[in-house]
C-alpha cells in the first residue's frame, strides 16, 4: 500500500457518517439483559467485547456475568438507530430517553 492510498483510507474513515443508537447485550444462559447507548452503534460491539475479554469493562455486572459464562453465551443486538441528521444536543437527549424506554421494556440494566 502506498502512502497516498493509506492517506486516502484514513481520510475516508474520518469522514464516514456515524450512526448513534441503542443496543442490548443479552446473556442467553441467564436471560440477563443490559441496555446501552452509543454514538457509533455499528462498531460498539467490537470495543465492548474487547474490554470484556481483557477483564477491563467499566460495567461491573456485565463483566461479572462474562467471567462466569463463555463468550458464546452473549449476543449483541442493535435496538434503535437515530437518523444521521440529528444535532448532537438532541442526539444525547434522544438516546437517553430511548435507553430508558428499552430498559423498562426489557427489564434490563443500564450500561
Amino acid at each position: 500500500m502506498t502512502s497516498q492510498e493509506r492517506k486516502a483510507l484514513v481520510t475516508a474513515y474520518k469522514e464516514r457518517k456515524t450512526i448513534a443508537g441503542v443496543f442490548a447485550v443479552i446473556c442467553t444462559a441467564t436471560g440477563e439483559t443490559w441496555v446501552g447507548k452509543s454514538r457509533h452503534v455499528d462498531t460498539e460491539q467490537n470495543g465492548l467485547w474487547f474490554a470484556l475479554r481483557q477483564g477491563g469493562s467499566p460495567f461491573r455486572t456485565l463483566q461479572a456475568a462474562w467471567n462466569v459464562h463463555s463468550e458464546a453465551d452473549f449476543r449483541f443486538e442493535q435496538l434503535d438507530r437515530l437518523p444521521e441528521d440529528v444535532s448532537p444536543l438532541l442526539r444525547d437527549m434522544e438516546l437517553k430517553e430511548r435507553v430508558g424506554r428499552w430498559t423498562a421494556r426489557l427489564g434490563a440494566r443500564v450500561l
